[in-house]
């Protein structure tokens, strides 16, 4: 072997362990302590650890179109480092959470009211769906496109989410692809239609 081969093979050898080392440590990092503190965190208050951004559900009347409540590491800054967070899914009569991926975490979906119609796509474009009931649990596999629709006339539907991840991020397909700055010609190409079509869904996507 040539002293050039030897290194070209060193080097790739270097590039796949450090690949590797990525792959591994993919998600959120391990801390280093029992938790991380705020700046100027002077002792143990309580209430560092408790989010109450909930509460505005306890007897409020239900919304008329589909809501989420987050308590991710944004709205709860004593997530960081912990690797979980949670959403309340509230679902009217009828309404949908559009397709979208979380490209931090897989979500373990609880449905504690009415019923669901969920599924997602893995990457072979197999569709994966089920009908939920009250008491039933549902995984979404991490960053796959995945949705919830309740498709009941009458009754509502509530659903906890539980990520694992403190920052699982959300990525709407629709807005995603329609609300962007992707060229409208690129878009046509793409989903094989016109301009025209494509201008119709922006501007029906952004009323």
């Amino acid at each position: 072997m040539s002293k050039m081969a030897s290194k070209l093979h060193f080097f790739l050898l270097v590039s796949l362990s450090f690949a590797s080392l990525r792959i591994s440590m993919a998600g959120d990092p391990d801390i280093l302590t029992d938790f991380i503190p705020p700046p100027m965190f002077l002792g143990p208050p309580g209430n560092y650890f408790t989010f109450t951004g909930m509460r505005s559900l306890v007897g409020a009347p239900f919304p008329t179109t589909f809501k989420v409540l987050k308590a991710t590491m944004m709205e709860f800054p004593a997530l960081e480092g912990q690797s979980v967070s949670y959403a309340v899914l509230l679902f009217p009569n009828g309404t949908v959470n559009p397709p979208h991926t979380h490209p931090r975490a897989s979500e373990l979906l609880f449905v504690l009211m009415g019923s669901l119609e969920v599924g997602f796509v893995d990457t072979t474009n197999k569709l994966f769906t089920q009908t939920l009931q009250q008491g039933d649990i549902f995984v979404f596999p991490k960053g796959l496109v995945h949705f919830q629709f309740n498709s009941d006339a009458e009754n509502s539907a509530l659903a906890l989410s539980a990520f694992g991840s403190a920052s699982p991020g959300t990525v709407k397909v629709p807005s995603a692809v329609f609300n962007s700055t992707i060229d409208d010609q690129v878009l046509a190409l793409s989903f094989k239609t016109d301009v025209a079509t494509i201008q119709k869904l922006k501007a029906g996507l952004s009323g």
